[in-house]
Protein backbone atom coordinates (compact mmCIF):
# COMPACT_ATOMS: atom_id res chain seq x y z
CA UNK A 1 0.00 0.00 0.00
CA UNK A 2 1.10 3.56 -0.68
CA UNK A 3 1.84 5.28 2.64
CA UNK A 4 -0.42 8.31 2.27
CA UNK A 5 0.20 9.23 5.92
CA UNK A 6 3.90 9.63 5.13
CA UNK A 7 3.13 11.66 2.00
CA UNK A 8 0.94 14.09 3.95
CA UNK A 9 3.44 14.38 6.81
CA UNK A 10 6.39 15.12 4.54
CA UNK A 11 4.22 17.52 2.55
CA UNK A 12 3.48 19.51 5.70
CA UNK A 13 7.18 19.58 6.57
CA UNK A 14 8.26 20.96 3.21
CA UNK A 15 5.27 23.30 2.84
CA UNK A 16 6.21 24.95 6.14
CA UNK A 17 9.85 25.27 5.07
CA UNK A 18 10.32 28.50 3.08
CA UNK A 19 11.66 27.96 -0.45
CA UNK A 20 10.85 30.82 -2.81
CA UNK A 21 12.76 30.50 -6.07
CA UNK A 22 16.42 31.26 -5.36
CA UNK A 23 16.17 30.37 -1.65
CA UNK A 24 15.61 26.62 -1.64
CA UNK A 25 18.62 25.17 0.23
CA UNK A 26 16.76 24.35 3.48
CA UNK A 27 13.99 22.51 1.65
CA UNK A 28 16.53 20.61 -0.47
CA UNK A 29 18.31 19.38 2.66
CA UNK A 30 15.04 17.93 3.95
CA UNK A 31 14.53 16.13 0.63
CA UNK A 32 18.11 14.85 0.68
CA UNK A 33 17.55 13.31 4.11
CA UNK A 34 14.37 11.60 2.93
CA UNK A 35 15.86 10.18 -0.28
CA UNK A 36 18.82 8.83 1.70
CA UNK A 37 16.39 6.88 3.93
CA UNK A 38 15.46 4.90 0.81
CA UNK A 39 19.05 4.05 -0.09
CA UNK A 40 19.32 6.77 -2.74
CA UNK A 41 22.44 8.95 -2.99
CA UNK A 42 21.89 12.60 -3.82
CA UNK A 43 23.83 15.07 -5.95
CA UNK A 44 23.27 18.73 -6.76
CA UNK A 45 23.65 20.57 -10.02
CA UNK A 46 25.65 23.79 -10.17
CA UNK A 47 22.49 25.84 -9.80
CA UNK A 48 21.25 23.79 -6.85
CA UNK A 49 18.76 21.31 -8.30
CA UNK A 50 18.67 17.91 -6.58
CA UNK A 51 19.22 14.77 -8.62
CA UNK A 52 19.16 11.11 -7.61
CA UNK A 53 18.50 7.70 -9.16
CA UNK A 54 16.00 4.90 -8.76
CA UNK A 55 18.50 2.23 -9.70
CA UNK A 56 17.39 -0.30 -12.29
CA UNK A 57 18.51 -3.78 -13.32
CA UNK A 58 20.20 -2.00 -16.21
CA UNK A 59 22.19 1.10 -15.22
CA UNK A 60 21.18 2.99 -18.38
CA UNK A 61 19.00 6.01 -17.55
CA UNK A 62 16.22 6.02 -20.14
CA UNK A 63 13.70 8.18 -18.31
CA UNK A 64 13.41 10.88 -15.69
CA UNK A 65 10.74 12.12 -13.30
CA UNK A 66 10.80 15.74 -12.22
CA UNK A 67 8.98 18.05 -9.81
CA UNK A 68 9.94 21.42 -8.38
CA UNK A 69 10.39 22.51 -4.78
CA UNK A 70 10.70 26.25 -5.47
CA UNK A 71 7.63 28.34 -4.83
CA UNK A 72 6.20 31.77 -5.33
CA UNK A 73 7.64 34.46 -3.10
CA UNK A 74 9.00 37.98 -3.19
CA UNK A 75 12.09 40.10 -2.69
CA UNK A 76 12.68 43.37 -0.86
CA UNK A 77 12.63 46.14 -3.46
CA UNK A 78 12.68 49.22 -1.26
CA UNK A 79 12.75 50.16 2.40
CA UNK A 80 10.20 52.94 2.63
CA UNK A 81 10.43 56.11 4.65
CA UNK A 82 7.86 54.81 7.15
CA UNK A 83 9.92 51.65 7.82
CA UNK A 84 7.64 49.41 5.80
CA UNK A 85 8.91 47.26 2.94
CA UNK A 86 8.02 47.51 -0.73
CA UNK A 87 8.55 44.26 -2.59
CA UNK A 88 8.62 42.71 -6.02
CA UNK A 89 7.10 39.28 -6.77
CA UNK A 90 9.05 36.12 -7.55
CA UNK A 91 6.87 34.16 -9.95
CA UNK A 92 3.42 35.12 -11.21
CA UNK A 93 0.51 35.69 -8.85
CA UNK A 94 -2.19 38.23 -8.07
CA UNK A 95 -1.59 40.92 -5.49
CA UNK A 96 -4.95 40.31 -3.80
CA UNK A 97 -3.97 36.66 -3.18
CA UNK A 98 -1.43 37.71 -0.54
CA UNK A 99 -3.24 40.65 1.05
CA UNK A 100 -3.35 40.31 4.87
CA UNK A 101 -0.98 37.33 4.68
CA UNK A 102 1.75 36.75 7.23
CA UNK A 103 5.22 36.64 5.75
CA UNK A 104 8.90 36.22 6.60
CA UNK A 105 11.88 38.34 5.59
CA UNK A 106 15.13 36.36 5.34
CA UNK A 107 18.23 38.53 5.67
CA UNK A 108 21.73 37.89 4.36
CA UNK A 109 23.05 37.70 7.92
CA UNK A 110 20.79 34.72 8.64
CA UNK A 111 18.04 36.43 10.63
CA UNK A 112 14.33 36.07 9.90
CA UNK A 113 11.76 38.74 10.67
CA UNK A 114 7.97 38.45 10.52
CA UNK A 115 5.50 40.88 9.03
CA UNK A 116 2.09 41.20 7.40
CA UNK A 117 1.27 42.20 3.83
CA UNK A 118 -1.27 45.03 3.63
CA UNK A 119 -2.38 47.63 1.15
CA UNK A 120 -1.07 51.14 1.75
CA UNK A 121 -4.66 52.01 2.76
CA UNK A 122 -5.74 49.00 4.80
CA UNK A 123 -8.48 50.45 7.03
CA UNK A 124 -12.05 51.17 5.90
CA UNK A 125 -12.38 53.42 8.96
CA UNK A 126 -9.76 55.80 7.56
CA UNK A 127 -9.64 55.46 3.79
CA UNK A 128 -12.72 55.98 1.63
CA UNK A 129 -11.08 54.06 -1.24
CA UNK A 130 -9.86 51.12 0.85
CA UNK A 131 -12.23 48.78 -1.01
CA UNK A 132 -11.56 50.03 -4.52
CA UNK A 133 -7.80 50.58 -4.30
CA UNK A 134 -6.09 48.53 -7.02
CA UNK A 135 -4.33 45.51 -5.53
CA UNK A 136 -1.14 46.13 -7.50
CA UNK A 137 2.26 45.49 -5.98
CA UNK A 138 2.83 49.27 -5.92
CA UNK A 139 -0.09 49.52 -3.51
CA UNK A 140 1.04 46.70 -1.20
CA UNK A 141 3.64 46.84 1.54
CA UNK A 142 4.95 44.71 4.38
CA UNK A 143 4.34 46.02 7.89
CA UNK A 144 7.09 44.58 10.07
CA UNK A 145 6.44 43.14 13.52
CA UNK A 146 9.12 45.44 14.87
CA UNK A 147 9.15 49.00 16.24
CA UNK A 148 10.29 50.76 13.10
CA UNK A 149 9.33 54.27 12.07
CA UNK A 150 11.86 55.07 9.35
CA UNK A 151 13.98 53.41 6.69
CA UNK A 152 17.04 53.63 8.96
CA UNK A 153 15.17 51.78 11.75
CA UNK A 154 14.47 48.90 9.38
CA UNK A 155 18.01 48.87 7.98
CA UNK A 156 19.41 48.67 11.51
CA UNK A 157 17.69 45.28 11.78
CA UNK A 158 19.87 44.06 8.90
CA UNK A 159 17.08 44.14 6.31
CA UNK A 160 18.26 45.24 2.89
CA UNK A 161 17.11 45.38 -0.73
CA UNK A 162 17.41 41.89 -2.23
CA UNK A 163 16.39 39.96 0.89
CA UNK A 164 14.02 37.06 0.17
CA UNK A 165 10.43 37.08 1.37
CA UNK A 166 8.33 33.95 1.90
CA UNK A 167 4.62 33.60 2.65
CA UNK A 168 3.13 31.65 5.53
CA UNK A 169 1.82 28.35 4.16
CA UNK A 170 -1.14 27.88 6.58
CA UNK A 171 -1.02 24.10 6.08
CA UNK A 172 -4.17 22.20 7.06
CA UNK A 173 -5.12 18.52 6.69
CA UNK A 174 -8.83 18.02 7.30
CA UNK A 175 -10.63 14.97 8.63
CA UNK A 176 -12.31 14.66 5.22
CA UNK A 177 -8.95 14.26 3.47
CA UNK A 178 -8.44 17.75 2.04
CA UNK A 179 -5.07 19.43 2.16
CA UNK A 180 -5.08 23.22 2.20
CA UNK A 181 -1.87 25.19 1.97
CA UNK A 182 0.13 27.65 -0.01
CA UNK A 183 2.77 26.07 -2.23
CA UNK A 184 1.01 22.79 -3.06
CA UNK A 185 2.37 23.85 -6.44
CA UNK A 186 4.55 21.91 -6.56
CA UNK A 187 5.38 20.52 -3.14
CA UNK A 188 2.41 18.15 -3.38
CA UNK A 189 4.15 16.49 -6.33
CA UNK A 190 7.50 16.39 -4.52
CA UNK A 191 5.82 14.63 -1.58
CA UNK A 192 4.19 12.16 -3.99
CA UNK A 193 7.59 11.31 -5.51
CA UNK A 194 9.03 10.68 -2.05
CA UNK A 195 6.05 8.43 -1.29
CA UNK A 196 6.69 6.51 -4.50
CA UNK A 197 10.37 6.04 -3.62
CA UNK A 198 9.37 4.81 -0.16
CA UNK A 199 6.96 2.30 -1.72
CA UNK A 200 9.60 0.98 -4.15
CA UNK A 201 12.16 0.67 -1.36
CA UNK A 202 9.88 -1.15 1.08
CA UNK A 203 8.57 -3.53 -1.59
CA UNK A 204 11.97 -4.25 -3.17
CA UNK A 205 10.80 -3.13 -6.61
CA UNK A 206 13.57 -2.56 -9.16
CA UNK A 207 12.70 -1.12 -12.58
CA UNK A 208 14.24 -2.51 -15.76
CA UNK A 209 16.26 0.67 -16.33
CA UNK A 210 17.47 3.33 -13.91
CA UNK A 211 15.25 6.40 -13.57
CA UNK A 212 16.55 9.84 -12.72
CA UNK A 213 14.65 11.84 -10.12
CA UNK A 214 15.16 15.56 -10.67
CA UNK A 215 13.90 18.12 -8.17
CA UNK A 216 14.25 21.53 -9.77
CA UNK A 217 14.58 24.85 -7.99
CA UNK A 218 13.91 27.49 -10.68
CA UNK A 219 10.65 26.28 -12.26
CA UNK A 220 8.56 29.26 -11.20
CA UNK A 221 10.82 31.57 -13.20
CA UNK A 222 10.99 29.34 -16.28
CA UNK A 223 14.34 27.53 -16.37
CA UNK A 224 14.06 24.75 -13.78
CA UNK A 225 14.94 21.70 -15.90
CA UNK A 226 16.87 23.54 -18.60
CA UNK A 227 20.03 21.79 -17.37
CA UNK A 228 20.96 18.89 -15.13
CA UNK A 229 19.03 16.02 -16.73
CA UNK A 230 21.07 13.04 -17.87
CA UNK A 231 21.98 13.02 -21.55
CA UNK A 232 20.76 9.42 -21.68
CA UNK A 233 17.17 10.41 -20.84
CA UNK A 234 14.72 9.71 -23.67
CA UNK A 235 11.47 10.60 -21.91
CA UNK A 236 10.58 12.93 -19.07
CA UNK A 237 7.57 12.72 -16.79
CA UNK A 238 6.88 16.11 -15.23
CA UNK A 239 4.89 15.85 -12.02
CA UNK A 240 3.18 19.17 -11.45
CA UNK A 241 -0.25 20.31 -10.39
CA UNK A 242 -3.39 19.98 -12.43
CA UNK A 243 -5.68 23.00 -12.21
CA UNK A 244 -9.44 22.49 -11.66
CA UNK A 245 -11.79 25.29 -12.61
CA UNK A 246 -14.42 26.52 -15.05
CA UNK A 247 -14.16 24.61 -18.34
CA UNK A 248 -11.66 22.08 -16.96
CA UNK A 249 -12.04 18.31 -16.45
CA UNK A 250 -9.41 18.18 -13.69
CA UNK A 251 -10.63 17.62 -10.13
CA UNK A 252 -9.09 17.19 -6.68
CA UNK A 253 -9.64 13.43 -6.49
CA UNK A 254 -7.89 11.94 -9.55
CA UNK A 255 -4.56 12.30 -11.33
CA UNK A 256 -4.49 14.92 -14.05
CA UNK A 257 -2.85 14.03 -17.37
CA UNK A 258 -2.16 17.14 -19.42
CA UNK A 259 -2.61 16.98 -23.19
CA UNK A 260 -1.46 20.53 -23.94
CA UNK A 261 -0.41 23.71 -22.17
CA UNK A 262 0.37 27.25 -23.32
CA UNK A 263 3.36 26.07 -25.37
CA UNK A 264 1.61 23.26 -27.25
CA UNK A 265 0.91 19.51 -27.03
CA UNK A 266 2.82 17.05 -24.90
CA UNK A 267 4.04 13.84 -26.54
CA UNK A 268 1.06 11.86 -27.83
CA UNK A 269 2.62 8.39 -27.54
CA UNK A 270 3.79 8.97 -23.97
CA UNK A 271 0.43 10.42 -22.93
CA UNK A 272 -1.38 7.46 -24.50
CA UNK A 273 0.84 5.06 -22.57
CA UNK A 274 0.09 6.83 -19.29
CA UNK A 275 -3.66 6.77 -19.97
CA UNK A 276 -3.49 3.03 -20.71
CA UNK A 277 -1.63 2.43 -17.45
CA UNK A 278 -4.35 4.33 -15.59
CA UNK A 279 -7.15 2.40 -17.31
CA UNK A 280 -5.50 -1.01 -16.90
CA UNK A 281 -4.87 -0.41 -13.19
CA UNK A 282 -8.18 1.27 -12.31
CA UNK A 283 -6.50 4.55 -11.43
CA UNK A 284 -8.80 7.58 -11.51
CA UNK A 285 -7.59 10.12 -14.06
CA UNK A 286 -8.67 13.14 -16.07
CA UNK A 287 -7.20 14.50 -19.31
CA UNK A 288 -7.04 18.27 -19.53
CA UNK A 289 -5.61 21.33 -21.28
CA UNK A 290 -4.05 24.27 -19.43
CA UNK A 291 -4.00 27.42 -21.58
CA UNK A 292 -1.91 29.53 -19.15
CA UNK A 293 0.62 26.97 -17.96
CA UNK A 294 4.20 25.86 -18.53
CA UNK A 295 6.28 23.12 -16.91
CA UNK A 296 9.82 21.87 -16.45
CA UNK A 297 9.24 19.68 -19.48
CA UNK A 298 8.98 22.80 -21.61
CA UNK A 299 12.16 24.31 -20.15
CA UNK A 300 13.97 21.04 -20.99
CA UNK A 301 12.68 21.12 -24.56
CA UNK A 302 13.52 24.80 -24.93
CA UNK A 303 17.05 23.98 -23.79
CA UNK A 304 17.34 21.64 -26.78
CA UNK A 305 16.86 18.23 -25.15
CA UNK A 306 15.78 15.52 -27.61
CA UNK A 307 13.15 13.92 -25.38
CA UNK A 308 9.48 13.01 -25.12
CA UNK A 309 7.63 14.80 -22.33
CA UNK A 310 4.42 14.24 -20.41
CA UNK A 311 2.78 16.11 -17.55
CA UNK A 312 0.81 14.49 -14.73
CA UNK A 313 -0.07 15.54 -11.22
CA UNK A 314 -2.61 15.99 -8.46
CA UNK A 315 -5.45 18.43 -9.02
CA UNK A 316 -4.80 21.64 -7.07
CA UNK A 317 -7.69 24.08 -6.72
CA UNK A 318 -7.07 27.87 -6.74
CA UNK A 319 -3.54 27.63 -8.08
CA UNK A 320 -1.05 30.32 -7.07
CA UNK A 321 -3.25 31.45 -4.17
CA UNK A 322 -4.23 29.55 -1.00
CA UNK A 323 -4.44 26.16 -2.68
CA UNK A 324 -6.31 22.93 -1.97
CA UNK A 325 -6.11 19.28 -3.01
CA UNK A 326 -7.29 15.93 -1.66
CA UNK A 327 -5.27 12.94 -0.52
CA UNK A 328 -7.07 10.81 -3.14
CA UNK A 329 -5.58 12.89 -5.95
CA UNK A 330 -2.10 12.51 -4.51
CA UNK A 331 -2.62 8.76 -4.12
CA UNK A 332 -3.80 8.40 -7.73
CA UNK A 333 -0.73 10.32 -8.90
CA UNK A 334 1.53 8.05 -6.86
CA UNK A 335 -0.17 4.93 -8.24
CA UNK A 336 0.30 6.09 -11.83
CA UNK A 337 3.98 6.84 -11.26
CA UNK A 338 4.51 3.43 -9.67
CA UNK A 339 2.89 1.68 -12.64
CA UNK A 340 4.98 3.78 -15.05
CA UNK A 341 8.17 2.83 -13.17
CA UNK A 342 7.24 -0.85 -13.10
CA UNK A 343 6.43 -0.82 -16.81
Amino acid sequence: MIDIKYIVEILEKICTTPSPTGYTNKAMKILEEEFCKFGMSVNYTRKGALTTLIKGKNEMVKSAITAHVDTLGAMVKEIKGNGCIAFTPIGIFLGNSIESENCYIHTLNGKTYTGTIHTIKPSIHIHSDARTLERSFDNLEIVLDERVFSSSDTQKLGIEVGDFISFESRFRFTDSGYIKSRHLDDKASVAVILGVCKYLYENNITPQYSIQIFISNYEEVGHGASSGLSNEVKELICVDMGTPGIGQTTDEYTVSICAMDSTGPYDYELRSRLVKLAVDNNIGYKIDIYPHYGSDGISALNAGMNIKTALVGPGVYASHTYERTHKDSMECTAQLLIEYIKS
